[in-house]
């Protein structure tokens, strides 16, 4: 897709110097286009990423396919040409197999989407060094005092994540983040969006509210209740109204966020406490009547966290849960881990350790798992020899390295 460009007209700044110009880059597709590297051959075919392990060819036919599949793996990412069927990341193999049974399944390989992403990272830092590393497959850049106008700037940056990896991506150009995260998904896949304040109107206002990050399906529903289904809608609501409707703090952010303000800098720097993955159904599970589905969610968000520790270089030595139930209560539940742990499946034995001792006799609305007490590889190295040496001198046999 040839870039595109929209007049962009800025506010006036209210502090010193130029005007921010925040750029949000999302890779397409990732995972999918990561797997298209090696299977270009597959290219403009409609494929699906996820499960363990792909199913075996059947007879006479070289690919696998989706309709093949039985087990409780869920959809990690799929093409384009995939999720004009309806399917997409965080859905049932076996739902996503009767939406696009001819569709061809390619297993995860998270090792690679690591590889693949601190190569784009690291070319992108390249052009603009104050960047925020916002997951696997996105980065905020802050482009407020680079030069160069922002198209040229985008071109730029665009080449060099091709150049690095074979792959495009998409990028959105605004004032601030959360209006730069709405505008890279406006000409996906392989664009350019450049929008100013006075572009909201036109641009950000006719979309769903579900378009805006942080507005969540349970939200979506109680907007619409009350006939309230774009951005633009939920801009003219009484403040006061949505505060009483959703409580002071989110609800004042809903009236923030409808009119394109946010103050949000750019971090280039953090050490987490924590790192976390977290999901809100589409409708309400039951932990006994839905268990196959919570199933296959839990080993999503762990192969997702994983994934984050890998990418990250960190190790944990505590997993948590988190649950919010049909009546909005939450609870949360941690459970140590014998030794520093980053792979899936020990994180995963964790969760379930932790459920074990969360009520489940309600509806859920959202589950989360969070990796915390974490440790850098040297912190993890040190730990290996702390052990090692407690090992030999006869303390803590049990310890296991």
């Amino acid at each position: 897709m040839e870039p595109i460009q929209d007049t962009a007209t800025r506010p006036e700044p209210d502090h010193a110097g130029p005007p921010r110009r925040i750029a949000h880059l999302d890779m397409d597709a990732f995972f999918a286009s990561v797997e298209l590297l090696d299977h270009p051959e597959l290219r403009g075919l409609p494929v699906v990423v996820g499960g363990r392990r792909a199913v075996a060819p059947v007879a006479g036919d070289a690919l696998p396919r989706l309709k093949d599949y039985a087990g409780r793996g869920v959809v990690t990412t799929a093409t384009y040409e995939a999720r004009a069927f309806g399917v997409h990341s965080g859905m049932g193999l076996m739902k996503a197999a009767a939406l696009a049974p001819e569709a061809i399944l390619l297993p995860a390989h998270f090792e690679a989407y690591g590889r693949v992403s601190r190569a784009f990272k690291a070319a992108a830092s390249a052009l603009a060094p104050k960047m925020e590393d916002r997951g696997i497959d996105e980065i905020y850049l802050d482009l407020t005092d680079l030069p160069g106008d922002s198209l040229d700037l985008a071109r730029r940056l665009k080449e060099a994540v091709r150049e690095a990896t074979g792959l495009t991506c998409s990028i959105g150009i605004t004032p601030n983040k959360l209006l730069s995260k709405l505008a890279s998904e406006l000409q996906k896949p392989d664009g350019i969006t450049i929008l100013g304040i006075g572009d909201i109107p036109s641009r950000i206002w006719p979309l769903p509210c579900a378009a805006v990050n942080g507005i969540g399906p349970k939200a979506t529903e109680k907007l619409k209740a009350s006939g309230i289904l774009t951005i633009g809608d939920l801009a003219k609501a009484d403040p006061a109204w949505l505060v009483a409707r959703f409580g002071r703090s989110y609800g004042a952010w809903l009236h923030e966020a409808a009119h394109g303000r946010d103050d949000r800098p750019v971090v280039t720097e953090r050490e987490p406490k924590s790192i976390s993955r977290e999901t809100t159904f589409e409708r309400d599970l039951h932990p006994r009547l839905d268990r196959e589905e919570l199933s296959r969610i839990l080993l999503d968000l762990c192969e997702r966290l994983a994934a984050d520790l890998e990418r990250k270089g960190y190790r944990t030595r505590g997993v948590g849960i988190k649950l919010r139930y049909d009546d909005f209560t939450t609870v949360t539940r941690d459970q140590a881990t014998p030794g520093p742990v980053a792979d899936a499946a020990s994180l995963r034995q964790a969760a379930r350790a932790c459920l074990k001792r969360a009520p489940l006799d309600r509806r859920l609305r959202l589950l989360g798992i969070r990796a915390g007490h974490l440790l850098t590889e040297a912190e993890y190295q040190e730990w290996r020899a702390q052990a090692e040496a407690r090992r030999e001198s006869g303390l803590f046999p049990e310890l296991d390295a």
